[in-house]
C-alpha cells in the first residue's frame, strides 16, 4: 500500500510540473489586449529612450512567449529592434535595416488589434 501511494503522488508531481512548465498560447485577442497594456503604460516613455525601450522590451519577452502565431513575427522584430536601440552603441546598418522590419511589426499589429 505504501508503495502504491508513493506511485501516485510522484505521478501527481510530474502531471502536475509538466502543467506547470507548458505556456498556454494566447488568441490572438488576448495577444493584442497584453500588448495594448504594456505600449499605453507611461513609465515605458513610449519607447523614446534607452531606458524606455529596455523596459518596454522585458514587458514584452513573456508576452511573446506565448504569443498568437499571428503575431509573434511582430513581437519578435519589435523586441530586436528595441534590444539593439537600447545598446550603448547601435549598429547603424543594422538599425536601418530593424527600422522597416519594426514598421511593418507595427503595421502587423494595427491590422490584428484594432
Amino acid at each position: 500500500m505504501k508503495k502504491f501511494a508513493t506511485a501516485l503522488i510522484a505521478a501527481g508531481l510530474v502531471l502536475s510540473a509538466s502543467a506547470c512548465t507548458a505556456p498556454t498560447k494566447l488568441s490572438t485577442k488576448e495577444t493584442c489586449e497584453r500588448v495594448q497594456v504594456v505600449i499605453s503604460n507611461p513609465s515605458n516613455g513610449g519607447g523614446q529612450t534607452k531606458t524606455g525601450l529596455v523596459r518596454l522590451a522585458n514587458q514584452l519577452r513573456p508576452i511573446e512567449a506565448v504569443a498568437s502565431d499571428d503575431l509573434k513575427p511582430a513581437l519578435g522584430s519589435l523586441l530586436e529592434y528595441a534590444d539593439e536601440a537600447s545598446k550603448e552603441s547601435p549598429d547603424q546598418d543594422k538599425m536601418a535595416q530593424m527600422q522597416a522590419d519594426s514598421q511593418a511589426a507595427n503595421t502587423a499589429l494595427s491590422s490584428f488589434c484594432s
